[in-house]
């Protein structure tokens, strides 16, 4: 990459929550932001590409149905159209349908792993061959701490993330001769639209789970993706890196 050239960054889900929080996290005079979403409500995304611009930065939306392997690839043609790379992709595109094992919809399970990890996998995919061309990318995929340890009653939910876990590490050894790190960061109980409107019960029996006795921040992840996205982790691929209170060790 050239001086004067930019760093392109994609993330995908990056109109709120954990995913604003990267954007607003990496975005800088020196960086172009790309994110997408999947609603059909503007006003987030519109809101986070304010709020990078008031911080120095620039950035641009689009409304990207990640299970699309169309949509994915047309998403990435603009990016790689527009700047001429990708540096770090960012997988953070990610829903909840919630349900016991046994009365779970397969409609809802199918719905579940087609975003949360066939989404990744098609971005990975797209993403990875410009980056050989390259030699060089950081991709990030955002797994989380269920996807280690189990949850009641999100079957679905936890195999996206276990299953994003394995493609980590697969996509990891096969992408590492060219230069390309790929790392997965597992968030715990993090504070965003996800979990805000969980019942008192719930939220008391999940906070019993954490040494720390806290939520965590979308900031607090942010902070480590940034890192695994920097020239200072450049040694670093496959691993999978909690943030998580203590909530596993």
């Amino acid at each position: 990459m050239s001086k004067d050239a930019k760093r392109v960054v994609v993330i995908t889900g990056g109109s709120r929550g954990i995913g604003r929080a990267i954007a607003l996290r990496m975005a800088g005079a020196d960086t172009e932001i790309y994110f997408n979403y999947s609603g059909r409500d503007s006003r987030d995304a519109e809101e986070t590409v304010k709020l990078i611009e008031d911080a120095g930065g620039s950035a641009s939306h689009a409304r990207v149905d990640v299970a699309s392997r169309q949509d994915v690839q047309d998403f990435f043609n603009k990016v790689v159209d527009e700047c001429g790379r990708v540096d770090v992709l960012v997988n953070n595109a990610g829903i909840t349908r919630d349900g016991l094992l046994v009365r779970m919809k397969e409609e809802d399970w199918c719905r579940v792993l087609d975003i949360n990890l066939k989404g990744a996998f098609h971005c990975i995919q797209t993403v990875a061959k410009t980056m050989m061309k390259q030699r060089s990318g950081r991709i990030i995929n955002m797994a989380s701490v269920v996807g280690v340890m189990g949850n009641p009653g999100q079957a679905n939910y936890v195999a996206s993330k276990a299953g994003l876990i394995g493609l980590t590490k697969t996509a990891a050894k096969e992408l590492a001769p060219r230069g390309i790190t790929v790392n997965a960061v597992a968030p715990g109980f993090i504070e965003t639209s996800m979990t805000v409107d969980l019942p008192d019960k719930a939220r008391e029996a999940m906070l019993a789970q954490i040494p720390m006795k806290r939520t965590g921040q979308p900031e607090d992840v942010a902070e480590v993706v940034a890192f695994l996205a920097s020239e200072k982790a450049s040694y670093i691929t496959g691993q999978v890196i909690h943030v998580n209170g203590g909530m596993y060790m």
